[in-house]
């Protein structure tokens, strides 16, 4: 862990909610001059801090999807059975997250596809795929509630 003050703070919130601030504008908002202010940011790209930069993108402007959770419950449980699962996971496209869990489930999917006949389209191929699946269970999303948000950086470092 990197320790980080109230001023790097500020600068990975302001880059969290705006990653395309120019360098004057980062400086303003964060109470520094520009040059301190750039180092610091590179500083914290540098670390691995900062991992990328992108765009929320509204994909109900675009054409029609489906999102879906997926629950998984793989057959064996031991580190090659995992790595196999994990490797595979890279393969699909319409897998947009993959979580690793500690309680009842092994994987937590996050599926973002056309509609339900192309999310089944893809559950059959992961299990024709010999991944080690024992287990699905499907939720799909109803209606966004809440996220993507910004991370809590102040909660999490109190």
């Amino acid at each position: 862990m990197h320790p980080l003050d109230a001023r790097d703070l500020a600068i990975l919130k302001a880059v969290s909610a705006n990653g395309r601030l120019t360098k004057t504008e980062l400086a303003a908002q964060v109470g520094l001059s520009a040059t301190p202010c750039w180092t610091r940011l590179k500083r914290l790209e540098s670390a691995g801090i900062i991992e990328s930069y992108g765009a929320r993108i509204s994909l109900r402007k675009i054409a029609p999807h489906v999102t879906v959770f997926v629950s998984v419950e793989l057959a064996e449980h031991n580190a090659a059975s995992f790595r196999i699962f994990e490797e595979a996971m890279t393969r699909f496209d319409e897998i947009t997250a993959c979580w690793a869990l500690g309680g009842g489930f092994d994987y937590l999917l996050q599926v973002v596809t056309r509609d339900i006949e192309s999310y089944q389209i893809l559950i059959d191929e992961m299990l024709e795929a010999r991944i080690g699946l024992a287990r699905y269970f499907t939720y799909v999303v109803t209606k966004p509630v809440k996220g993507p948000a910004l991370p809590p950086l102040d909660l999490l470092m109190r």
